[in-house]
């Protein structure tokens, strides 16, 4: 298993466009230098009146397939 870390800020509006089918993916920047591909779903638990905001972990197999998430 391997892990990433990385920093989001995500607004209430940016992010209900997911919602609305306008995007399925949101790309992030780890702190690594690498850009990571997530499905927007992943982070609909962490959605609050200021968006998503926060530093958090993202944990992939072997194959490099989503594992889970969780806020550091």
């Amino acid at each position: 298993m391997r892990s990433f870390t990385f920093t989001i800020n995500i607004s209430y509006n940016l992010f209900l466009q997911h919602y609305a089918g306008a995007a399925s993916n949101v790309v992030v920047l780890t702190d690594t230098g690498l850009k990571l591909q997530l499905p927007a779903i992943r982070l609909r638990g962490f959605l609050t009146h200021a968006g998503i905001t926060g530093k958090f972990r993202v944990i992939v197999n072997t194959d490099n397939k989503f594992e889970t998430i969780e806020r550091l």
